[in-house]
């Protein structure tokens, strides 16, 4: 019987958002424990509904992380694909000034959060595509990601590590566990949740 006991994992998704991430995540984090809570820009709407990639899969999300705080999950994963690049939307950018999107606002409160040891933070194929939208959270960490967003990851300031001739399957800097693509769905999801229990673990002892 799966309990929810250790708390929530919430996913930032919007649409186009990769479909197999989605699926595995829903199975693997409720089998463990955890509660999963989509979260999005809502756009003052009561909920909406997102489609994946291959428009097999949708979700409806029901929670605006512009009222919620990060500090309210066991851990955030940002969800792949190309729902990132649509979640760093600015409706009035401005030259010279800092993403007003509200997903990096959110992104960068979590941040603080991890950089001080209460929260780990998931990235998997495309979506460290929301971290490029401020290069301030991004800039020195050593990440992976799929090959054709690291030039993204560089010019932002990340430090792609590889394994031979492609990215690293998955790798943690800190908080940031970060994973190549959906082929590695598995080892990404066995990583983060190990380092969320470890986090917890040392809370609860604490």
């Amino acid at each position: 019987m799966t309990t929810t006991a250790k708390g929530k994992i919430g996913v930032l998704v919007e649409e186009h958002f990769d479909e197999t991430e989605y699926r595995r995540f829903n199975e693997f984090f409720r089998d463990r424990g955890y509660e999963v809570e989509y979260l999005s820009n809502l756009w003052g709407q009561e909920q909406l509904t997102f489609k994946g990639n291959d428009h097999e899969d949708e979700v409806t999300v029901t929670v605006d992380f512009q009222s919620v705080s990060p500090s309210d999950y066991a851990g955030l994963i940002l969800i792949g694909g190309y729902a990132m690049d649509r979640l760093r939307y600015q409706v009035a950018p401005q030259p010279n000034t800092p993403s007003s999107a509200p997903a990096v606002q959110f992104l960068r409160q979590a941040v603080k959060l991890m950089d001080g040891g209460t929260l780990k933070i998931g990235t998997i194929c495309h979506s460290l595509w929301l971290f490029c939208a401020d290069p301030t959270l991004l800039s020195g960490r050593r990440v992976t990601c799929a090959h054709n967003i690291i030039c993204d990851v560089e010019n932002a300031g990340g430090i792609v590590i590889y394994d031979g001739s492609e990215t690293a399957a998955t790798h943690i800097d800190g908080g940031l566990i970060s994973g190549r693509h959906p082929g590695v769905v598995e080892e990404f999801m066995q990583v983060f949740v190990a380092e969320v229990d470890r986090r917890l673990e040392g809370v609860a002892v604490s």
